[in-house]
This record gives structure tokens, sequence and C-alpha cells, in this order.
């Protein structure tokens, strides 16, 4: 990639940078998404869309600087790199999850510390997916709220007020399940 010569403020710059992008929107899109499908299998399909928006958005964000020499090995980088960060934090999310896992008990008079845990593990559960990874990452996994937020993508203050509200609606269903 080489520096282009244009001033960056310059609005004919950014212009000329964001035709670029359209244009290899256009040209490349279905065959990122159709790249990224190939490489990764099953584990991206159903977001391979969304990895693509992001891409261009993330290219969008550093072509006003730049010229593009070999533009699908950028974006395919660009792409992958989206790609494993997802694969990971779902990595991690499902082993922590994992180590929710509990057995409900085949005898109803088993001891009251199990059912509790079945009870606090569908709690857990039934929290939307965004909640419930931010749950898992701080209460299971041990992240701080800054090691959260780099780990997922965030800002500090979504991760503290999606935290807020999966600790809310836990009480809250916890409470319901009780009265």
């Amino acid at each position: 990639m080489k520096p282009l010569k244009q001033d960056a403020a310059d609005p004919v710059a950014e212009d000329r940078a964001t035709a670029t992008v359209d244009e290899l929107y256009r040209s490349h899109g279905s065959w990122l998404e159709g790249a990224l499908r190939r490489r990764f299998g099953r584990a991206v399909t159903e977001i391979a869309e969304d990895l693509v928006q992001e891409t261009y958005l993330r290219l969008s964000l550093r072509a006003v600087s730049m010229a593009i020499e070999r533009p699908r090995a950028l974006l395919m980088r660009i792409a992958s790199n989206l790609a494993l960060d997802h694969l990971r934090r779902r990595s991690v999310g499902e082993r922590a999850l994992s180590r929710l896992s509990v057995q409900r008990p085949s005898s109803p008079h088993g001891s009251a510390e199990p059912l509790a845990a079945v009870e606090l593990n569908d709690v857990i559960f039934s929290l939307p997916e965004p909640l419930r990874d931010v749950f898992v990452l701080s209460r299971f996994g041990g992240l701080t709220y800054e090691e959260i937020a780099d780990h997922v993508g965030l800002s500090v203050k979504t991760v503290e007020w999606r935290m807020s509200k999966a600790l809310a609606l836990c009480a809250e269903r916890l409470r319901g399940e009780k009265a």
C-alpha cells in the first residue's frame, strides 16, 4: 500500500477514497463473502455478510490515506482477522458456558444446592446473547470490564451497561422464580 499524495483532509481525496471503497465493494463483495464461507465453513456461514460489511467499514476508515495495490489480499486479511476474532470470542463464551453446565438431579429429592445451580444456570442461559456474553466473561471468565471491551470490541461504558442490565435481569428472574 502506498500513501496517496493528496492531503487526507482534502474532501476531493476523501471522495476518491470513498468511491474506491464503493467500487471495491461492488467488484469484490460477493467474492469476499464466498471466500469467507469456503475458508471458515459453517463457523461463519451465519455471519459472513456481517463480516463483509465490517471489512468494508474498517477499510473505509483507512482508505483515505492509502492506495490499494492488491485489494483481494487486503480484503481477505481484514475479513479473516474479523472472522478469527469472532470465533475466538465465541469459543471463550462457549467454554465459560460449558463450565456452567450442571446436570439436573435424577431424583427430585436431591439436595437444594444442585437445584439452585440449575435455576441460576437457566437464568443465565435465558439472558439475551450480548448480555450473557459480557456476564459470563466477567463472572466466569474472570475478565475485567476493560479486558471484555477489548476482547469483544465494545466500549467500556457499553460493557458496564450490559453487565448492569444482565445483573438486573438475573435478579428480577430469580426473585420472580422464588416468589
